[in-house]
C-alpha cells in the first residue's frame, strides 16, 4: 500500500490547503508517524530476534517480558500472566505461553482495547533461516507479518499519543496473547472478558496486501469420532468382533448432509483411521472433520445434530463417542463496528488518500478478535496492521515499510476521534 503521491510531494502549506474535495489530514500527527517509523523498525527488529513459537514456552516468556519492559518505561501499568483458566483443545500443549497485559490512563472516560500475539507458528532454531533485513519497501523476518508488527505497532502508538499530547481516552488496554497460533487456550477468556468492558478493540493483524479492515470472519471448529467395537479373526470368526470401521463409515455418512452451504454452515470429514491388521476385525476407529460457521449459535446447533445423529448405530453393540471443538467463534460484524469502520476508512481515503476496503461478510476464519467480540457491546475491527505477505512461509515473510506512518496515524486518529466523541 503505497503511501499518496501528493503527501509526498507537496509543501505543507499546499497539504492543509488541498481543498474541499478531500480533508487535509492532522499535519502534526502525520508528522510525528512518520518519524516514528525508525525507531518502530528497530523494535521490529528486537522482536524478530526473540524466536517465541507457540509451543516455545521459554521463548514466549522472554518476548513478554522484553514488549512488558517497554510499555512500563512508556508509563503503564505492565504485567505478564500466566494463564490458568486454560480451555484444553485436542492439541494443546501440557504448558501454554503467557500474555502481557497493560493499561494506560487518560484523562477522559472512553475504554479502548489494542491486541495481537506474540507467538509464531516457528519452531527453535529457524531465525538463521530468517533473519531482520530490510530490502527496498519490504522488511523481512521470522513471524514478522504475523504478528510482530501488529505488536510493534502496539509498542508505539502510546509514544506518538505522548508526543503529541494526546491524553482524552480513559483507558487504553493491551493485550498481546502467547498462543494465538494454536488457537488461543490460555489467552481466550482473558481477551473475551476484557473485550467486553470496551468501547472499542482494534485487532493488529495484518491488514494483508491491501490494506483492508476486517469485521467479520467465519469461526472454525472441529470433530473427533471414535467407534470401540471388538476384534476377532477376520477369516475365522468375523462374527465374533464388533467392526468398528463399518460403525465409524455408517457415523460419517449419516452426517454428510448436516452442512449449509446457504448460511455458511461447513462440516467435512477429513481424517479417517481404522485398524491394525489385514486379517483382524478393527477394535477402534477415529476420525476428524473440520466445522466453518458465521454464526456463533450455529455451532451448537451443529453439535447438537450430530449427537442426534450418533445415537443411531448401525452396531448396537459398538460404542461412539463425538468431542466438539470451538476453536474459534466466527466474528460477527455490529452496527457499532460498522460505524468505526467507516470513520476509518474516511481517514484513510479523505485525509491520506489511500485505499481501504471494508470487509463486513466472512471470508476466512482464525482471529482472537472474536474472542474479544463474544460478549462485546462495542465494536470489534481486526486488520489494523501493516500491509504484508508470506505468513507461515519459510523465507518469504515480509511487511510493506511505507504503510507504517499511515497505520499508526490511523490508530492514533481512531483512539482521538473515539474518545472525544466524534464518531457517530
Amino acid at each position: 500500500m503505497p503511501s499518496s503521491p501528493l503527501l509526498r510531494t507537496l509543501p505543507l502549506a499546499l497539504v492543509l490547503a488541498f481543498g474541499a474535495a478531500h480533508a487535509a489530514p492532522q499535519a502534526e500527527l502525520l508528522e510525528q508517524a512518520k518519524k516514528e517509523q525508525q525507531p518502530y523498525l528497530d523494535t521490529l527488529r528486537d522482536l524478530v530476534h526473540i524466536e517465541s513459537g507457540s509451543k516455545d514456552v521459554e521463548g514466549v516468556k522472554k518476548i513478554a517480558e522484553y514488549i512488558a519492559g517497554k510499555l512500563r518505561a512508556q508509563g503503564a501499568k505492565a504485567e505478564v500472566i500466566e494463564p490458568t483458566d486454560i480451555y484444553r483443545l485436542d492439541d494443546t500443549p501440557e504448558k501454554v505461553g503467557p500474555m502481557v497485559h497493560a493499561e494506560f490512563k487518560g484523562k477522559g472516560t472512553s475504554r479502548i482495547m489494542l491486541i495481537a500475539h506474540m507467538d509464531t507458528v516457528y519452531l527453535p532454531g529457524m531465525l538463521k533461516d530468517q533473519p531482520f533485513r530490510v530490502d527496498g519497501d519490504k522488511a523481512y523476518g521470522l513471524g514478522i507479518a504475523d504478528d510482530k508488527q501488529g505488536v510493534a505497532l502496539i509498542m508505539h502508538i502510546a509514544p506518538l499519543l505522548k508526543k503529541l499530547g494526546i491524553d482524552n481516552y480513559g483507558t487504553l488496554t493491551v493485550l498481546i496473547n502467547g498462543d494465538e497460533e494454536i488457537s488461543s487456550p490460555g489467552a481466550r477468556n482473558t481477551i473475551t472478558r476484557l473485550g467486553a468492558e470496551q468501547d472499542a478493540v482494534f485487532s493488529f493483524e495484518g491488514g494483508g496486501t491491501d490494506g483492508s479492515l476486517r469485521l467479520a470472519t467465519s469461526g472454525i471448529g472441529s470433530a473427533y469420532l471414535k467407534v470401540i467395537g471388538k476384534a476377532s479373526h477376520a477369516g475365522a470368526k468375523p462374527e465374533d468382533g464388533v467392526n468398528s470401521l463399518y460403525e465409524i463409515s455408517h457415523q460419517i455418512l449419516q452426517m454428510k448432509d448436516l452442512s449449509k452451504p446457504e448460511q455458511g454452515l461447513k462440516l467435512n470429514w477429513t481424517v479417517s483411521k481404522a485398524g491394525t491388521n489385514r486379517n483382524v476385525v478393527p477394535a477402534e476407529s477415529t476420525a476428524q472433520a473440520d466445522a466453518r460457521a458465521l454464526r456463533v449459535e450455529d455451532f451448537g446447533a451443529l453439535e447438537k445434530a450430530m449427537r442426534e445423529k450418533i445415537s443411531h448405530k448401525l452396531l448396537p453393540a459398538s460404542k461412539v463417542e463425538l468431542k466438539f471443538e470451538v476453536r474459534r467463534p466466527p466474528l460477527e460484524a455490529n452496527a457499532v463496528a460498522l460505524k468505526l469502520a467507516k470513520h476509518a476508512q474516511g481517514i484513510y481515503d479523505k485525509e491520506l488518500q489511500l485505499p481501504m476496503k471494508v470487509m463486513d461478510k466472512a471470508t476466512g476464519g482464525g482471529t482472537d478478535a472474536a474472542f474479544a467480540a463474544l460478549k462485546a457491546k462495542g465494536g470489534v475491527i481486526e486488520g489494523f496492521g501493516l500491509s504484508g505477505y508470506g505468513a507461515h512461509s519459510n523465507d518469504a515473510e515480509y511487511v510493506q515499510i511505507s504503510t507504517i506512518a499511515p497505520r499508526l496515524y490511523l490508530a492514533a486518529r481512531m483512539i482521538q476521534d473515539l474518545s472525544q466523541g466524534q464518531i457517530k
